[in-house]
C-alpha cells in the first residue's frame, strides 16, 4: 500500500506543470521588486537609480575617471576604461588624430588633426652627409648610406672593391728593385748577342752592338746616375 502511494505522489510530480522562474534584476540593480522583478530598488557601484530604474554613470563626463595625460576616458556599461592616445597626440580627448591636444614630435597641425611631417620633403636636408639617403617614417626619419657606402664611425664610406684582376709579376717590387731586375735581364740578353756575334753572325753583330749602345746612353743619362749613386751607397 506505501509504494502504490509513492508511485502516485512520483506521477503526479511528473505531469504537474513547472513553477516558472522569477526572472533575475536588470543590469545594475543590486534590489528589485515588482511582478517581473522590473522594479529597481537599489543599483550597483557605476550606476544611478532613477525611477525605480538603474541608469549606468558616465564616468569620462565626471571627476571619477583618472585616467594618465597620454590616455583618454572610455565609457563602458558601470565604468570607464583609459586607452592610448594616438602616436600623433601629446594628450587627447579621444581617439583619432584630430582629439589631440596638442601634436607629438614630429607631427604637425593640419588643418584640425596632427598629421606626419614629411622631413625628407622639408628645405633644409635632415641627413648632413653628401652620400646618405632620408627615408621617411612615422613621426621621424632615418638616414641611410647610398648604395656602394657603408655606416663607419657615424659618416658614409666608400665601400671597399674587391680587386678584380690578378697581381703582376713585379706589381709588390718597389721601383728600384725593378729597375736592378730590368738591368739584370738587359745584361743577360746582351752576354747571348755577344756569343751569337763572336761566331761572325753579322745579323747578331748588329743587334749585339745596338744593345750596347741604347745600355750605354741609359746609363750615361740623368736617370743612370742617379740610380747608380744610389746603388754604390747601398
Amino acid at each position: 500500500m506505501f509504494l502504490w502511494g509513492l508511485l502516485v505522489v512520483v506521477w503526479l510530480g511528473s505531469a504537474w506543470p513547472a513553477v516558472a522562474q522569477r526572472p533575475s534584476c536588470p543590469d545594475g540593480c543590486s534590489a528589485c521588486a515588482g511582478q517581473d522583478n522590473d522594479r529597481c530598488l537599489a543599483c550597483t557601484a557605476g550606476w544611478t537609480l532613477h525611477g525605480n530604474t538603474c541608469i549606468d554613470i558616465d564616468e569620462c563626463g565626471t571627476e571619477l575617471a583618472k585616467c594618465p595625460p597620454s590616455s583618454y576616458c572610455s565609457n563602458t556599461k558601470g565604468s570607464y576604461k583609459c586607452r592610448d592616445c594616438d602616436q600623433s597626440c601629446v594628450g587627447c580627448m579621444g581617439s583619432g588624430a584630430a582629439r589631440c591636444r596638442k601634436c607629438a614630435t614630429g607631427y604637425r597641425l593640419t588643418g584640425a588633426k596632427c598629421l606626419d611631417v614629411d622631413e625628407c620633403g622639408e628645405k633644409s636636408l635632415p641627413c648632413p652627409g653628401l652620400e646618405e639617403i632620408c627615408t621617411n617614417v612615422e613621426g621621424s626619419f632615418l638616414c641611410d648610406c647610398a648604395d656602394g657606402f657603408i655606416h663607419k664611425n657615424n659618416v658614409c664610406v666608400k665601400k671597399q672593391q674587391p680587386s678584380s684582376h690578378e697581381k703582376g709579376l713585379f706589381e709588390d717590387i718597389p721601383e728600384d728593385e725593378v729597375a736592378v731586375l730590368q738591368q739584370m735581364v738587359f745584361g743577360v740578353v746582351l752576354c747571348a748577342l755577344a756569343t751569337l756575334a763572336a761566331k761572325g753572325d753579322m745579323v747578331f753583330t748588329s743587334i749585339f752592338m745596338g744593345g750596347v749602345a741604347a745600355m750605354a746612353g741609359y746609363w750615361l743619362s740623368e736617370r743612370g746616375d742617379r740610380f747608380l749613386d744610389r746603388f754604390l751607397k747601398g
